[in-house]
């Protein structure tokens, strides 16, 4: 009895088999990426608990000796004192008048520098503009700090005589200037992103410029704008070198920014940049302060995230 011969696979038997094994590929592949993804999140959020508690690690022994009330309500800071003194609100309030003052400055020259950036300048103005505003970023810290200490507090002098070499004025501008790009840069993001539907909308209807710019191209970037503001806060809150040698190291209470004044990262510059003894209480006051300016900006990020969710509720 003779068999026939089995029938050799079709050609879209083939395609359909080569299919198959693309798309297994394929699934493998991106199954490999969102694990990969999957870890780098990870360890993005295990580093911030892992700042968090070495802080509060180091912290606490200091908190055993010095009551949190002393340390929140106290007035004066005095770590070398005899006996020691250890009141952080005048770190708090040194630190408050630099990222104030510097938000005075650049968060309102950030926003008009994108608008014109975005709705305004031709192509060639802006594609000089730009790149030069970029190149403050590049510039290290400490060079800013110099800048403010031999060429922004003599400028200030003509205008407020009685002015000190290190003062909390000249800490501002020269972070100001600083975060000044951060703003311009993310402002024009935000702004560049509002549909351009809207505008011609508003054009249609027989707006202007200055009004399309003002009451509809601003208000629909609002969250993208916010956000940078609190996110170039945020960075003049934790800059140190250039308050460090601009602001001055005197730890005092005081609102006149003529004065010479201490931030928290400039103590903490100041403090361990020598030789620190474990065992006084020197030593864990820098956690005890680096924890503090953490949670500070951690509930700046907050209220941020917050009037963004909310706003961008009510836009919907």
């Amino acid at each position: 009895m003779s068999h026939s011969p089995s029938p050799l696979p079709t050609g879209r038997f083939v395609r359909s088999r080569e299919t198959a094994r693309r798309g297994q590929v394929r699934a493998l592949g991106e199954g490999g990426i969102r694990v990969f993804c999957f870890f780098a999140a990870l360890v993005s959020v295990a580093t911030t608990f892992g700042i968090v508690a070495v802080l509060l690690g180091h912290a606490w022994p200091f908190f055993r000796h010095v009551s949190p009330l002393d340390f929140f309500g106290g007035t004066v800071w005095k770590p070398t004192a005899s006996p020691p003194q250890f009141g952080v609100l005048p770190l708090i309030a040194g630190t408050l008048m630099i990222a104030i003052g510097s938000g005075l400055i650049a968060l309102p020259l950030g926003l008009l520098t994108a608008i014109y950036l975005s709705e305004y300048a031709p192509a060639t103005v802006r594609a000089v503009l730009k790149p030069g505003l970029e190149l403050l970023a590049a510039i290290p810290t400490v060079v800013y700090g110099y800048f403010g200490l031999f060429f922004v507090t003599p400028l200030l002098r003509h205008l407020i005589p009685s002015i000190q070499s290190s003062n909390a004025l000249t800490g501002a501008v020269v972070v100001g200037i600083m975060i000044l790009p951060l703003v311009s840069s993310l402002c024009e993001d935000a702004l560049a992103a509002v549909p351009r539907s809207l505008r011609e909308g508003a054009y249609a209807l027989g707006a202007t410029k200055l009004e399309v710019v003002w009451q509809i191209v601003a208000p629909a970037a609002l969250s993208g704008i916010m956000a940078s503001f609190i996110l170039a806060l945020s960075r003049a809150l934790g800059e140190t070198m250039a308050v460090t040698l601009a602001a001055g190291a005197n730890p005092q209470l005081t609102l006149n920014p003529a004065q010479s004044i201490e931030t928290m990262t400039a103590y903490i510059v100041n403090t361990s940049k020598g030789d620190v003894s474990t065992a006084g209480l020197a030593f864990p006051s820098l956690f005890a302060v680096g924890a503090t300016l953490f949670a500070m900006t951690m509930g700046m990020n907050m209220l941020a995230q917050q009037f963004v969710r909310r706003y961008r509720t009510v836009v919907l």
